[in-house]
């Protein structure tokens, strides 16, 4: 899809990664001879201006629970915009977080991970200082409760009964990772109060609006054509979210989150990204459209691409749409790709132009039919941790005599694929990440990847 050039501007603030390690736990006896005792573990794993992203483990030291209830006090004012593995009531001061399906049973020696984006005041972020589980005040210790029953319980736990629909392996739930935290991050349309729609009307007026706006899509919408987005907005689908025969355009907006929907059968762009900055795609299903899954040109900056599943598709994901389009692109262009599933891809996994440095880690490429990343034109791509499957060619540099681009590879798995062309040097990443091992990606990415895998 083709646009207006805008040049725009953004200053890079690095994230700071903020740790506070907190040793509580006291569970609250899920009967009356039930011992108690557990172990949380709050990290701030990114920060940056006004928003920061932070993972709770939950281990329980106990006797078995099912079902739990986290409750901590913000001490600064800190508010959840979106939570994983957890729903959050309220979301700012004392907060109570209520598991959610998946994660309700804590045999005993068992954890959970969970976590949340949220808002600061850019004065102080501190870490919570008490944890309570189920009314409990946390101790660190286990209470050993009443007298055990005349039967004794097995010396080791039962096992979990696996949901109907497996839950996540790995961090599919995780926060925020990569170029969008940069910036001054994405949050969208933050803690704003959500407006649901479920017909397109409904939909492209509020998506078009100014202002801030979190906005939840349910149903099936059908449409032609491309739906505007403007800044400041999060468009989040409900379960079976779905919508079908258009795409939406983020054209000249700032602070843009998409998430959790399924796109078909698109007549232009699933998603198209120009002259845009703080974009962050994550947990969609696209399949069978015209053109581009997810476009991203004209001198769009700060965006990552996470945890969606494209198939049945040709071209997937395009960076850059346009030879002679370098005097807007470079210096900008600046994308992270990580936890995508190219299942049957023919081409553009991505295709980059200008862009450096570009971070394509912890993908599976399932039976991509011509090649997965191509670099052209000067760009800089870090391939890393990724898993290629029945891909006859990963990677490349340049086509057809154009300007070779550069490619730094290390880290990836093969598996009946080529081994990929690399070549050049590639700029530093600025932010901080965890690398799942490559050997691990395609398990983790096929339980993680599309919509309906997360809970926001």
């Amino acid at each position: 899809m083709k646009g207006t050039p805008t040049r725009r501007r953004a200053t890079v603030i690095l994230a700071t990664a903020v740790t506070a390690t907190l040793v509580t736990g006291v569970l609250t006896a899920v009967s009356a001879q039930a011992a108690a005792g557990c172990q949380v573990t709050y990290t701030t794993t990114g920060q940056w201006p006004g928003g920061f992203t932070a993972n709770i483990t939950v281990r329980n030291l106990g006797d078995p629970v099912d079902g739990w209830r986290l409750g901590w006090t913000f001490p600064a004012g800190q508010t959840i915009t979106n939570a994983w593995g957890f729903t959050a009531n309220p979301t700012s001061g004392t907060i109570t977080a209520t598991n959610v399906d998946y994660n309700a049973s804590l045999p005993t020696g068992t954890s959970t991970d969970v976590g949340f984006n949220g808002t600061w005041n850019n004065t102080a972020n501190p870490a919570p200082t008490t944890f309570t589980l189920n009314g409990t005040t946390c101790t660190g210790t286990t209470n050993p409760g009443t007298p055990p029953p005349t039967t004794t319980p097995p010396t080791t736990p039962p096992p979990t009964t696996p949901p109907t629909t497996p839950p996540p392996t790995g961090p599919p739930q995780a926060g925020l990772v990569g170029w969008a935290t940069q910036g001054g991050g994405t949050t969208g349309g933050g803690n704003t109060a959500p407006t649901t729609v479920d017909n397109l009307t409904a939909l492209r007026s509020a998506a078009a609006a100014t202002g801030a706006a979190v906005i939840r899509v349910s149903g099936t919408i059908s449409c032609s054509g491309m739906l505007n987005v403007r800044s400041n907005k999060t468009i989040v689908g409900n379960p079976g979210a779905t919508i079908v025969g258009c795409g939406f355009n983020i054209s000249g907006s700032t602070n843009v989150v998409v998430r959790n929907l399924t796109f078909r059968d698109w007549n232009d762009d699933a998603i198209n990204i120009q002259a845009s900055s703080r974009v962050w795609i994550d947990h969609l299903t696209l399949s069978n459209g015209a053109d581009g899954a997810i476009d991203i040109k004209e001198g769009s900056d700060y965006v990552t691409v996470s945890w969606n599943r494209i198939f049945d598709h040709h071209k997937a994901l395009l960076l850059g749409h346009d030879d002679d389009n370098g005097a807007q692109d470079r210096g900008k262009l600046r994308v992270t790709y990580h936890h995508n599933w190219f299942d049957g891809t023919v081409t553009r996994n991505p295709m980059v132009r200008f862009g450096n440095p570009v971070h394509v880690y912890n993908n599976f490429y399932d039976g991509v039919a011509s090649y997965g990343v191509r670099s052209l034109l000067g760009a800089g791509v870090l391939i890393e941790g990724n898993y290629f499957e029945n891909t006859k060619d990963p990677f490349h540099r340049g086509v057809d005599g154009t300007l070779l681009g550069n490619i730094v590879a290390r880290g990836n798995t093969f598996v009946g694929s080529g081994s990929g062309t690399a070549g050049g040097s590639v700029a530093g990443i600025p932010y901080a990440y965890t690398m799942d091992p490559s050997g691990n990606v395609k398990s983790i990415v096929q339980a993680g990847a599309g919509a309906g895998r997360i809970t926001a």
